[in-house]
This record gives C-alpha cells, structure tokens and sequence, in this order.
C-alpha cells in the first residue's frame, strides 16, 4: 500500500471556493487518511512537495458515452465489441488524462468495463453506468432509418440503448439493466439531435411507463435520469418522479423551481452542441440532425441562469460522442461565460459526486475519501483555463492515490 503526504501548495476548499495555504494532505492507498492545517509528522514516509500549485479533487464528469466511438451512433451500433472495448479503453484513458477521475455513463458502458477499470486493465476513470438506455419505438435510441425494420444490435458493446414499449415490457427492461450491474437507470424522454426520427419537441414515454420504470429503480434503492430537453418533457419527467434531467437546454423558471423542490438535479451538456456544430457534420451527423442541433444550441446559455436562479443544482457533464470526446474541458470555459468560477468547479466536483452516489467519497479531498486529485499549475479560480487545457495546466493526476500523471518532485 503505496503512503505520502502531498505538501507545500494550495489547496481549493471546493465547498468555500478559496484556497488556503498551509494544508497536508495525507494519502494512505487509495483514501484520504488526514487532512491537516498542521505538518503530518510520520517517519519513512515520502513527502511530495506541491511547489506553490493547487491541489484540488478530481474532476467528475457526470454525462459521457464512454463506448461512443464514432458520431454516428448506428455505425458504432455495428461494429464488433472486442473493437469497441479496444476503442473505449483510449476514450477512456484520455478522458483520466483530463483529470477525471470518476465519470458517469449515460448509455451504453457496461459491468465489463466497470469491472476493468477496479481490476487495473483499463487505466481510466472510475465508472458509474446505466449500462443500456431505455426508449422507445422511434424514440431517442431508435437509429433507424425509416424504412429498416430489422431489430437494433441489443448484443452489441456499441449500441448505446434498446428499445422497450408498454408497461409490461419496460418493466422488465428496468430490472434487465439492474441485474446487470446498473447503479441507475436511463431513459429517452424526448426527441434528440443525434436520432433521425424524432423531432426535438416530441415526448418519449406514456406516464404510466414513466412511472412503472420510476418505481423499479426505487425498489433497488436506485433513481431515474431521463434525456429531456423541452419545459414540457422537463416538467413531466419530474412530476413521474425522474431525479436526474439531462440536458434542459429549454427549460423554464418555473419547471426549474418545481425540480429544484422536488429534489431533482440537472446536468447541462453544452460542449456536445459546440463539438457538434464544429465537427458533427464531417464525421456523419446528418442534415435533419445538424437542423435540430441549433434549436438546442441557443437555449443552452440561457438555462444555466434560470437553473442557477431557480436553486436546481447543476452537475458536470459533456455528452460527446466519437471523434469529439477530444473536447470534453471546454465545457469549463462555456459554463464560464455565464456562471461564476467556484460554481463551475463545484459543479464538476461536489454536485456531480453527490450525483454519482459518491457524496463525500469522490469530489473532495477529506479524510475518507477517495484519493482522486489533480494538482493545477496555478489558481483555477482565476484561470479557469487552466482545467479547459489539461496538458499544460494539471502537473499531477491521481485516482485511488495512483499517480497516473505526475510531474512533481519527489
């Protein structure tokens, strides 16, 4: 069990939003053992010394698609697993590079991967999965043309979701997903840019089935996220008792207070519109889609700030697929624009662990927790760039105490 004390930095009290100087920090295999104003006094124990930088949690990215290889979601659906489990391990890899430590699947990953990433084959983020998503016919997760009537790849690593129509049926798809190692449930509550049949404002699910997959999850001790976009899909996804909305770009004050009371979290995806916008086009998202991409593109901003008044927390996350993973940090400068720094930071730490099911073992540096860090060149709340551009802004990444990145001095 590798032990050190991480000393002479700063250190973001992410909570507060400051930083304060004097704190060690010390690290005993994978958990935080003492956090301390005062210096740790053990012997033969290596003392690594942070040089000025800023020791701060992992970040947590709170909506990927890990097994997302390309951006055409129904050529992905197609190719072999061994090579989208192949593919994946880098998406991974990458994403832990970019100082994630733990992230959240919202369709697709599964117990395998998971797995993986415990046992030390996949030096990645640790991982919380929904494993397959559920929709319905000609629903978000519906990647056929119209005119296919073959069923969807259901074996496939690389098809993010299944469909499941009727009560009875989605019932069983909910307990299908939990037994295999699902820590929530996913489902497609309304249209979406990257499916080719459903416009953005169509609703996805009869309450009734919204609510029988609620009370499955409920019954493992489990919540429901729901892809939503609209303040009517927003509003009814919240009033079947759906705790995790993702999206929102079109939301409305008075749907965001209604969730906020009702307990709910939001979880933003801006960057997936911009990545999209970018580059969407030139790695297969078609022209209906590029089409709705603007629709949803020019809420976003505007949601952050009715969500931030309205007090509904706001998780991290970025919702990119394929080739555009390589731009999951600039979702910290588009967030920026609009909300203030130590929000943002929060937002990709405490709010998105509280998410996750890891309130106070993930998004934290305290004793307990996960050692999940990244060591910042410089002040993030002054530079929020300095996350937007990890290459050159973390000198240290670690999860579970395991360095995975560190250019500090021993």
């Amino acid at each position: 069990m590798d032990s050190y004390i991480l000393f002479g930095g700063k250190f973001l009290d992410v909570d507060e939003g400051v930083l304060r100087d004097g704190v060690e920090v010390l690290v005993e295999g994978e958990r935080i053992a003492q956090v301390s104003t005062r210096p740790i006094e053990r012997t033969g124990i290596r003392r690594i010394d942070l040089a000025g930088r800023t020791l701060m949690p992992g970040l947590i990215d709170a909506h990927v698609h890990v097994v997302a290889t390309l951006v055409d979601l129904a050529a992905n659906a197609g190719l072999p697993s061994s090579l989208i489990a192949l593919r994946t391990r880098k998406i991974m890899g990458d994403m832990l590079m970019r100082g994630f430590t733990t992230v959240r699947d919202l369709a697709g990953a599964d117990l395998g991967l998971k797995l993986a990433v415990e046992e030390g084959l996949i030096d990645g983020p640790r991982l919380i999965i929904c494993g397959k998503a559920l929709s319905q016919t000609v629903g978000h997760c519906d990647y056929r043309a119209r005119s296919d009537k073959r069923p969807l790849h259901l074996e496939s690593l690389g098809a993010l979701g299944r469909i499941a129509d009727g009560v009875d049926e989605v019932r069983r798809a909910a307990r299908e997903e939990i037994k295999a190692g699902a820590d929530f449930v996913k489902i497609m509550a309304n249209g979406g840019v990257s499916s080719p049949n459903d416009p953005i404002h169509v609703l996805q699910y009869s309450r009734d089935e919204i609510r029988a997959i609620v009370e499955e999850a409920e019954n493992y001790g489990l919540y429901v996220s729901a892809h939503t976009y609209t303040d009517v899909s927003i509003r009814r996804a919240v009033e079947c008792g759906v705790k995790s909305l993702e999206h929102c770009n079109l939301i409305q004050a008075e749907t965001a207070r209604l969730a906020a009371k009702a307990g709910a979290f939001a979880c933003p995806t801006l960057v997936a519109y911009e990545g999209l916008a970018l580059d969407g086009a030139a790695f297969g998202l078609g022209p209906e889609s590029q089409a709705k991409l603007e629709v949803v593109r020019k809420g976003g901003l505007e949601s952050l700030k009715i969500m931030r008044e309205a007090g509904l927390p706001m998780a991290f996350g970025t919702d990119l697929l394929g080739q555009l993973h390589k731009y999951q940090s600039m979702e910290f400068e588009i967030r920026a624009r609009v909300l203030p720094v130590r929000e943002v930071i929060q937002s990709a730490t405490r709010v998105s662990a509280r998410l996750c099911g890891l309130a106070d073992k993930a998004g934290v540096i305290a004793e307990g927790a996960y050692a999940d860090f990244v060591v910042v060149n410089g002040n993030p709340l002054d530079d929020i760039g300095l996350l937007a551009k990890p290459e050159d802004g973390l000198a240290a990444i670690a999860r579970g105490g395991r360095f995975f990145k560190n250019t500090l001095a021993s």
